[in-house]
């Protein structure tokens, strides 16, 4: 292709998804959208700098006719009326089919936090997600072999591309690395939006990490173009937004306003919003300081006021509002903490049923059952609670940025829990795996970039440690990565080169004077 340059190794079947017309197609949308792509990243520096600077964050004065007016989002899509339950997961072979024939309604099949971007996994993912339709995936190990079941005990597929920040470097668009946004967006939609179509469904996608509506009318932008390009009818692609970033939270309306002929709705990423919340005021000293990751709770005041918030947004314009993540993974060895950790399981998605949510997430297909046995004690045989218009929430933006309220202690067990869980998924990262099962959580990006961004904000305001009394300093977590690290080091299949690169990366996200935006942008440059 001229102008298209694939740096990559062309593996076994590659070529069957990197096609002279395929290429073509990402080629023409990274050319027509990137310098838009690229100037709303400088849109977020300029945000970030403004908060740093003492600034905040508000509902915005210039789109109150988008917020105050009527209007509704298209109605949902074939497949997409009941969401009760959802599955995430990476996009290789074995997932691909323990999660078609777990019995949620939907799966993510995820591009994003839950993969690592190697060439080879994006590309292997878009052939088996391809194979998958065509029923023509398998898969062998252990012994055990594995299939699909009939299409209609399957769940709807929704792909999770890459965030607008991340790039492709194995893709060269007149020598420029393309995004990875487009590139997993353009080759899913080239291969499969017939292949959904013919089954009775359509391409849908699940969109990450954006920070205002004018990231999400690009989104819309690409897939009005998209469509044209392949003679798809307008609106075929319907896109839920993840609402992960706190600039997100207070253009909610507006994002779902600017995708209202695509959208199918917005979802509670709560892992990434903590995350967010960290990174936007983290030099704000001790006003929006959280305290250690495990002890915030979906019950803290500014965690409320967001999760109800997305759902009477959503139901006011007719959208879905799915909720967050169940990320506990089952023990088949320990009933004790099944027993506790599926309780508390139980009562998150009872919390999310009652709210109003049309449906959750699960990291397990374990966790299918439960998740599916709340909400259908909600719905019953409706699809869905979209009627339920929650006009008694009255959400402002003092109750959004409420952080100090959060109950919660910083203690050195604490600390040592967020080293130990960055250092294993970075290894784990660095050697091909996204979603990585610790201590009976599956981990993936967005909880690592809690764990090492936390400690980058107590080194810098200082934080004494509640169990301790410690300060947390450099040299006390260097101390800190070091023990932790001896502990995994006798462990069975400890690579001492992964952990090595993990424990370099660490150092540089969390103990550097100055704050990496996301660490997958190093992480990424290291891998190969």
């Amino acid at each position: 292709m001229e102008g298209v340059e694939i740096t990559g190794p062309l593996l076994d079947r590659f070529d069957e998804i990197l096609t002279p017309e395929a290429l073509a197609f990402v080629a023409t949308l990274h050319r027509e959208f990137d310098t838009t792509r690229r100037e709303l990243l400088a849109v977020r520096d300029e945000r970030q700098a403004r908060l740093s600077a003492g600034g905040t964050l508000d509902f915005l004065p210039e789109t109150r006719q988008v917020r105050e007016s009527e209007w509704r989002v298209a109605p949902p899509a074939p497949g997409l009326e009941d969401r009760r339950v959802e599955i995430t997961g990476p996009v290789d072979r074995k997932m691909t089919i323990n999660a078609l024939n777990s019995g949620a309604k939907v799966w993510l099949a995820d591009f994003e936090d839950a993969n690592a971007p190697t060439w080879e996994n994006t590309i292997s993912g878009h052939l088996n997600l391809r194979d998958a339709l065509d029923r023509t995936i398998d898969f062998s190990s252990g012994g055990k072999d594995y299939a699909l079941k009939p299409d209609e005990e399957l769940a709807t597929v929704v792909v999770r591309p890459r965030g607008w920040h991340l790039p492709d470097k194995h893709v060269l668009v007149d020598g420029s690395e393309i995004s990875g946004s487009l590139l997993d967006f353009g080759l899913y939609f080239f291969h499969c939006a017939r292949r959904q179509l013919d089954k009775g469904r359509g391409p849908y996608f699940y969109l990450p990490k954006m920070e205002s509506h004018l990231e999400a009318r690009l989104w819309n932008d690409v897939f009005v173009r998209a469509q044209e390009l392949l003679g798809v009818p307008h609106g075929t692609i319907r896109a839920t937004v993840l609402i992960e970033t706190y600039p997100a939270a207070f253009e909610m309306e507006e994002i779902l306003y600017e995708l209202r002929d695509h959208s199918a709705g917005l979802n509670a990423g709560r892992w990434d919003y903590l995350f967010s919340v960290i990174k936007k005021f983290r030099t704000r000293g001790r006003e929006f300081l959280l305290p250690e990751r495990n002890s915030v709770t979906m019950t803290a005041p500014f965690m409320r006021a967001y999760t109800e918030l997305l759902v009477r947004s959503c139901h006011k314009r007719g959208a879905h509002a799915i909720g967050g993540m169940a990320a506990f993974i089952p023990s088949r060895r320990d009933p004790e903490v099944n027993k506790v950790a599926l309780e508390k399981v139980r009562a998150d998605k009872t919390r999310e049923s009652g709210d109003g949510f049309d449906g959750s997430w699960v990291a397990h297909p374990d966790l299918v059952p439960i998740c599916r046995e709340v909400f259908d004690g909600v719905l019953g045989e409706r699809p869905n609670q979209l009627d339920r218009l929650r006009e008694d929430v009255h959400v402002t933006a003092e109750d959004l940025l409420a952080v100090s309220k959060t109950p919660g202690q910083i203690t050195e067990t604490g600390l040592r829990n967020n080293v130990d869980v960055a250092l294993r998924y970075l290894a784990a990262w660095m050697g091909g795996l996204g979603a990585v099962a610790i201590h009976n959580l599956m981990e993936d990006a967005a909880t690592a970039e809690i764990s090492r961004s936390q400690i980058w904000q107590w080194i810098h305001n200082d934080i004494e440690l509640a169990d301790t009394g410690a300060v947390v300093t450099r040299d006390l977590v260097e101390r800190i990565i070091s023990e932790e690290l001896g502990k995994i080091a006798g462990e069975p299949g400890y690579d001492e080169g992964l952990y090595a690169q993990a424990t370099a990366l660490f150092k540089e996200v969390a103990l550097d004077d100055d704050f990496a935006e996301f660490l997958t942008l190093p992480a990424y440059a290291r891998m190969q």
